[in-house]
């Protein structure tokens, strides 16, 4: 039955001509209306081209003729309730459509989504296709709202997620889901124009000490912070094995995955800047013998106060060919106006930042009766990333 069918039981003949002609101009408005948000969704969604490296492998670029892209983005990891995305975007959908335009009119460019594993594996062998489906939805509106996505994933942020059957897992059988969750990632997200980027893991780390009296299975995750597990261990155990050779053997087992079904979008690693944090050294995931099929390099980067200079130094020794993008930033240690100096004197030879976004705009959090200092900062911060963004992400 047509929607616009008219409920009045009584033939058309019988009804006065001025009604009839009102229901046909109703219906036209009706249909108007359709096309036009038809029309309008399918021309945002054309307006996103895939970003790729640029030919001269120096930055990244869309269209013919090559045009610089430049990242301006945000992490969109949890809400202001500490939930993480994947935990809310089915039932409270809404929020998340509310939230992508929010970010829009940020300014932002790019979103970094994190995905946990335990919410899109129902068993080592077997992909959570609900998840998936979600997860198409989510490209979809990310295509209509004009934002890129930079598709984190492995994720085991809250232990409550991470099955029990994935920690006792073997080395190589752990390996093997997780080759698995992103060959189902990719295989949803291959023909999306709005994947900027598959980030295959969070800071992944190498084996550390063992605590003594726990158990092997309880190693797998770093520090807890704020009641998160941002960090994940490739292995309990080198096994004879270099620390390269282990992160190389990851590294390709989880591309391999990723091209069985995709050979366009890009790939990387979000990692803690060790360089920095050691105040010298060399990049480890982007070094020779590691990082030959990471398309571009991705560092996690929070500057202290007073010391501007020593992050753009650090920052520097991933310059090493590829495009460089600062993957998490935010004045957590330094300034709002440190921050921003610690952006525009790298924009000299980096290729994109990605900041925070917790679901609350800078007004939302200023309006509060009584904010914190922690939502104080957050306003003032999103209030600067708000205005420097147009400058930031112009063609060069």
């Amino acid at each position: 039955m047509s929607k616009f069918h008219i409920a009045n039981p009584r033939p058309l003949f019988a009804l006065p001509v001025r009604m009839l002609v009102a229901d046909a101009q109703n219906r036209i408005v009706v249909l108007l209306g359709l096309l036009a948000f038809l029309f309008t969704t399918q021309a945002t969604a054309q307006t996103l081209q895939t970003v790729r490296v640029s030919s001269d492998s120096t930055h990244f670029a869309i269209g013919e003729p090559e045009q610089r892209f430049v990242v301006w983005g945000v992490n969109y990891d949890h809400n202001s309730r500490g939930e993480l995305l994947d935990e809310y975007w089915m039932e409270r959908w809404e929020e998340v459509v509310e939230d992508f335009s929010e970010m829009k009119a940020l300014g932002a460019n790019c979103v970094r989504i994190h995905l946990q594993l335990g919410k899109f594996m129902i068993a080592a062998d077997q992909p959570n296709e609900v998840a998936l489906d979600q997860l198409a939805k989510l490209l979809k509106l990310a295509e209509e709202t004009g934002l890129y996505l930079d598709i984190t994933g492995l994720a085991c942020y809250h232990k409550v997620n991470v099955p029990d059957w994935f920690d006792r897992l073997s080395e190589q059988d752990r390996w093997k889901a997780q080759a698995l969750f992103w060959s189902a990632i990719a295989r949803v997200c291959r023909n999306s124009p709005a994947v900027f980027c598959y980030d295959l893991m969070n800071e992944p780390i190498l084996p550390g000490k063992r605590k003594s009296g726990e158990p092997a299975e309880s190693q797998w995750l770093g520090g807890e912070l704020g009641g998160k597990f941002f960090v994940q261990r490739l292995a309990l155990d080198l096994a004879g094995r270099t620390r390269q050779q282990v992160a190389k053997a990851w590294v390709d087992q989880m591309v391999d995955a990723i091209r069985e079904h995709d050979e366009h979008h890009m790939i990387t690693v979000g990692v803690i800047p060790w360089v920095f944090v050691f105040g010298g050294g060399k990049p480890f995931f982007y070094s020779p013998e590691v990082g030959e099929r990471l398309d571009f390099v991705s560092v996690h980067f929070y500057p202290e106060k007073g010391k501007v200079e020593a992050a753009i130094a650090a920052l520097r020794a991933y310059d090493i060919g590829k495009p460089l993008v600062v993957e998490e930033m935010f004045p957590m240690k330094c300034s709002v106006e440190e921050l921003a100096d610690f952006v525009s004197q790298s924009a000299v030879f980096t290729d994109g930042w990605i900041s925070f976004y917790w679901g609350q705009t800078a007004e939302q959090l200023t309006q509060k009766s009584n904010p914190t200092i922690a939502e104080a900062i957050t306003a003032s911060w999103l209030q600067r990333f708000q205005a420097m963004a147009k400058q930031m992400t112009k063609m060069k």
